[in-house]
């Protein structure tokens, strides 16, 4: 898939916007003045997304992002309106993103068992409004996605982990975000192994629905398993081109009038795995798409994912207008 006129023309991005891998304007406005601290600025946007998980999953977790440190000012809103489930889950997930913050360094756990301990306090905050948010609004998935990312960064058992997955999927089992988490979950790097990882994402995608862009989890799966493998020196075998490749034709051929919240996440994930591959045409042509938002996956997976996004766009010839 390339861009229009991608080789006749250097392809155009707009300006580089850190980690708002999405086309939502009014999440973009909302996020602004929530990190300026007017937190009544994300109820709304929350509140209209009640029958719509992907964009419900979407904005509470950029939100959450915006408001970190800012997780008593919520806490104190809750105070003021207890029966709200959008502020459960706003402050449960921000509670999950200021707890992540606070994670050692893996390669020096040994040395910073305080720091543990206070991550893993922090962490289990997050369950008590995660849970009233599920109970206040029973038939949402949302709550059940965070809690997937909690008890990750727990390390919870095995056991718990399926449990919540379970929740969500049976609410909304083609749910992006919940496929990432439960991907992630499953994979060799967080306790899983590469078989049950790749299994669950072949299946993800074989039922994936229209536009779905589900099948963007097989690339994400190579990246999770090459990391592990050969710590990203060894990126992807033709086998696993071949099945990269397929996974983008079939997401591809799925389109829908209103684009799924997850687009540009998508694009970045086939546009990192191209740009490796040196696949430079569907490279150039995923990237293009993603307007200049990169997201965190799978860009971590190489570094700074702002500097190694821009180095693949310089490489690609893609310039900032």
């Amino acid at each position: 898939m390339g861009a229009t006129g991608v080789d006749r023309a250097r392809a155009r991005l707009a300006q580089v916007v850190a980690e708002r891998p999405w086309a939502d304007p009014a999440l973009d406005q909302a996020v602004d003045a929530v990190r300026r601290r007017y937190l009544n600025a994300g109820l709304g946007l929350l509140a209209a997304t009640r029958l719509d998980p992907e964009l419900r999953a979407q904005r509470v977790e950029a939100l959450a992002r915006a408001a970190i440190g800012q997780s008593r000012d919520l806490s104190a809103l809750v105070a003021q309106d207890r029966s709200n489930p959008d502020l459960w889950l706003w402050l449960g997930r921000t509670l999950v993103e200021e707890a992540w913050l606070l994670r050692p360094d893996v390669r020096a756990r040994s040395a910073q068992a305080g720091r543990v301990f206070r991550f893993r306090q922090a962490m289990e905050r997050a369950r008590e409004p995660l849970r009233a948010a599920a109970a206040l609004l029973p038939g949402d998935p949302v709550p059940w996605e965070c809690l997937m990312w909690m008890a990750l960064g727990l390390d919870a058992p095995r056991g718990e982990k399926d449990a919540l997955w379970m929740e969500c999927a049976r609410r909304f089992p083609t749910l992006f975000s919940a496929n990432v988490a439960r991907l992630i979950t499953l994979s060799p790097g967080w306790g899983g192994t590469t078989a049950e990882m790749f299994e669950f994402a072949r299946v993800a995608v074989s039922r994936a629905v229209e536009g779905d862009p589900l099948p963007a989890l097989v690339p994400l799966a190579h990246f999770e398993a090459s990391a592990e493998r050969s710590g990203g020196r060894h990126w992807f075998d033709d086998e696993a081109l071949r099945e990269i490749v397929a996974a983008a034709g079939s997401w591809v051929e799925r389109r829908r009038i209103v684009p799924h919240p997850r687009t540009i996440e998508a694009h970045n994930v086939f546009g990192a795995a191209f740009y490796l591959a040196e696949l430079r045409r569907p490279a150039r042509g995923h990237l293009a798409r993603t307007g200049g938002r990169y997201s965190r996956l799978p860009w971590s997976h190489l570094g700074d994912p702002r500097q190694q996004y821009l180095r693949a766009c310089g490489r690609l010839n893609i310039v900032a207008s």
